[in-house]
């Protein structure tokens, strides 16, 4: 199972536990500019702060597949559209 469904059980079944919250808060602070408190990871039992990391690892995949995605979108339309003067649409590349 992967850290972020396994992550979502288990917050979903101990919504009140400090782990739950932390995983929680850790989840909405990847999605956001905030900074999160390492000292909430570190109190966290051994197999929370692996869960922890194992969402950090997916968290970054997934970032990556998804900038991954959009550059081949990109790529694709740039070939549908054949040779021609891209730097207006598309800004210099360099």
């Amino acid at each position: 199972m992967n850290a972020i469904k396994e992550a979502q059980k288990f917050i979903a079944k101990h919504p009140e536990s400090e782990a739950a919250r932390t995983l929680a808060q850790l989840v909405l602070t990847l999605e956001s500019t905030e900074p999160f408190p390492l000292e909430k990871l570190y109190a966290l039992d051994l197999n929370h702060f692996d869960l922890a990391l194992d969402i950090l690892k997916e968290w970054r995949l997934d970032r990556y597949i998804a900038g991954k995605s959009k550059l081949y979108d990109l790529s694709l339309q740039v070939q549908e559209q054949g040779p021609q003067d891209r730097t207006s649409q598309f800004g210099e590349l360099g």
